[in-house]
């Protein structure tokens, strides 16, 4: 069995998105190489947004993902408002901040009920789930029903909103239409609570990452639609230093780059903000974390469905308080003139840190953009990850160890378009 190659083949990997394949390659009995191949055509947004409009970004890079456009259009608007030198004014921001509630509560909803729990109680796919859970599949589905609820309201619809320019929004709801809304969320803050308290209750194999973490970093609040950039090492630093410290890179086996940190491998998304900013949670999200049994920092990347379930009590709080505050802006956006220069912008997706560059000329046209998603950076991590899963297990039969590697993939949930629908995975044994 030393010398032979080993094929397992998934004709469809399930619950995640977009192509790839994986190739482990193990030697004397040791996992030597794991790569992720993504190979998905090019997409080139970068190359069709050089000679657009200052403008436009917002609505041309939110078609990059139709699970989290908000994330694309907010850090669009925050490099462009930079360069341009315009902050929103504080109504704005906030609304900004909701919008973006609603994206998590929406992908996360997704993400925990229909893609991520059939790992754990050995279903299928959550149809096969919902045969026998019923009430689950639908609590799911109530939570996202909440967060696209937000989406309609303040971006125009669910998917690609409409409603985000640079400088804020092309109108503003009034208190009143916020009304229904609230009522929904309430219902929502319940359920999400509810759903911690489920998936605490999952078996998680033992994996503890050692990869440098990184993430949007506020004082004194959770991030979530702006904030500096914290790293496990080296302190912090603004979103214009990122390109100093965040370079992307070709590798043979994939279509899609691969970020390194000052050289190394690192890891964004929900464990990165968890460990950063746990002591930053609302009081019931901290609440329903300490009952969850996690610390102040998580690191088994298959807990992350845990802080997925305590993120979504946040956003739905967050919501409620946000919704509480309200008072219609003055106006619905700032004027953002055009000046020559370059401006960053970075915002928590819900799979990660997702960062922006234009660089603008004098006329307001773009000369160079920059865009790093989440899965980018995370996929030397993912690689890591499923080499130390499949070195733990080499001695499980081919179905098992291919479904506990798409396990380890969907920790992640991977979206480059995102990731993988199939999954060829490669043992070579020698």
């Amino acid at each position: 069995m030393s010398h032979r190659t080993r094929q397992l083949k998934v004709s469809s990997l399930a619950r995640v998105e977009g192509e790839g394949a994986l190739h482990l390659t193990v030697h004397n009995g040791q996992v030597q190489r794991a790569e992720l191949n993504i190979y998905e055509p090019p997409r080139f947004f970068e190359a069709f947004l050089r000679g657009r409009a200052y403008t436009e970004p917002p609505d041309i890079t939110a078609r990059i993902c139709g699970i989290c456009p908000v994330a694309y259009q907010t850090s669009a608007c925050n490099a462009l408002e930079q360069a341009c030198g315009v902050e929103l004014d504080p109504p704005l921001a906030a609304l900004r901040r909701l919008l973006y509630c609603g994206e998590w509560i929406s992908s996360h909803a997704l993400h925990i009920h229909l893609l991520h729990a059939p790992d754990f109680l050995g279903y299928p796919d959550a149809i096969t789930l919902a045969k026998d859970h019923r009430e689950i599949v639908e609590r799911g589905l109530e939570l996202k029903k909440a967060g696209n609820a937000i989406l309609e309201l303040v971006g125009g619809r669910a998917i690609h909103p409409i409603n985000v320019r640079v400088g804020g929004f092309y109108a503003v709801p009034a208190p009143a239409d916020f009304v229904a809304l609230a009522e929904q969320l309430r219902r929502a803050l319940d359920q999400a609570i509810e759903t911690v308290r489920w998936v605490a209750g999952f078996e998680f194999p033992d994996l503890e990452l050692d990869h440098e973490l990184l993430a949007a970093w506020e004082p004194h609040r959770y991030a979530i639609e702006r904030g500096d950039l914290r790293r496990t090492t080296g302190g912090v630093f603004p979103p214009a230093e990122f390109p100093e410290h965040v370079v992307e890179e070709q590798v043979p086996h994939s279509t899609a780059l691969h970020a390194r940190l000052d050289g190394r491998r690192y890891l964004t998304g929900p464990l990165a903000r968890y460990t950063f900013s746990s002591s930053s949670l609302s009081p019931l999200a901290r609440q329903a974390a300490v009952e969850a049994g996690l610390g102040a920092e998580c690191r088994n990347p298959f807990r992350s469905v845990v802080v997925r379930a305590v993120e979504v009590v946040h956003a739905v709080d967050e919501a409620l308080r946000l919704i509480g505050d309200y008072e219609r802006p003055a106006r619905a956006f700032v004027p953002v003139a055009p000046r020559a220069g370059t401006g960053h912008g970075v915002s928590e997706a819900p799979r990660g840190l997702l960062y922006h560059r234009y660089e603008l000329g004098e006329d307001g046209l773009i000369r160079s953009a920059v865009i790093v998603p989440p899965t980018a950076q995370n996929q030397p991590a993912i690689e890591e990850d499923l080499r130390r899963v499949a070195a733990a297990n080499l001695h499980l039969a081919d179905a098992e160890l291919t479904a506990l590697c798409e396990r380890a993939i969907r920790n992640h949930d991977p979206c480059i378009s995102c990731s993988a629908h199939f999954l060829e995975l490669t043992v070579d044994r020698t």
